[in-house]
């Protein structure tokens, strides 16, 4: 039971990498979605959880709102298709390295990064943008990570100090196949138009100025 569920879990790790990606057609996403609800369906019978009756486009029926024949009726149906599912499960034969195969293609690397300092003279408040970028592509890769720096040398946040940790998770073999990945941390400052601005009543304060930028290669 424990690998059936584990196969399982690799092929609902993968769908959802596929449904946050954006990419996909209306249609293949309406079928997607469908993929994904039978599979958390079959999985909870394999659990002996409570099962969960849909409508056609895969969303939980409202008890109060739905009346009780219908949910019998969707009841029955839904319990009819698991059970044909389970007959069709067990009528295959899948060899032990089937589930290594899903297992490796499936999208579970993480980066781990520790941001322990900030060494940059700016004068000025920062925003630090973290991100993970293709210069092949010339694309960003994943979601930005915000640290906002104090113009002290130390987090806006201290309680942050020596905490600044984020994970850079759903990284597929795709990406982990690209020729060269960056991690790049874009510094925009925020403060003054002109840091040469010296009297307090021309000056405006807030405002969000580009400063630098910085890269490494992390594969």
């Amino acid at each position: 039971r424990f690998q059936q569920v584990q196969s399982m879990m690799c092929d609902l790790m993968e769908w959802r990498s596929q449904l946050l990606s954006g990419t996909l057609p209306k249609d293949e996403l309406k079928e997607l979605k469908q993929k994904v609800t039978s599979k958390i369906d079959y999985g909870n019978k394999v659990l002996e959880l409570d099962l969960i009756v849909r409508d056609e486009d895969g969303n939980i029926l409202d008890p109060d709102k739905t009346s009780v024949i219908s949910l019998f009726h969707a009841h029955e149906e839904a319990t009819n298709k698991i059970n044909e599912r389970i007959k069709e499960e067990m009528s295959k034969d899948q060899p032990d390295y089937a589930l290594s195969s899903r297992m490796s293609s499936s999208p579970t690397h993480s980066l781990y990064v520790f941001v322990r300092n900030f060494v940059c003279r700016i004068g000025e408040d920062a925003e630090l943008f973290m991100s993970l970028y293709d210069p092949q592509k010339s694309t960003i890769i994943s979601e930005n990570y915000l640290v906002r720096w104090g113009s002290r040398g130390f987090p806006k946040e201290i309680d942050m100090l020596n905490n600044l940790k984020v994970v850079f998770t759903d990284l597929g073999n795709k990406d982990l196949s690209r020729d060269k990945i960056y991690l790049v941390c874009q510094i925009v400052r925020v403060g003054r138009m002109d840091l040469r601005d010296s009297n307090s009543k021309k000056y405006t304060q807030g405002l969000r100025r580009p400063f630098g930028v910085a890269g490494t290669a992390v594969s």
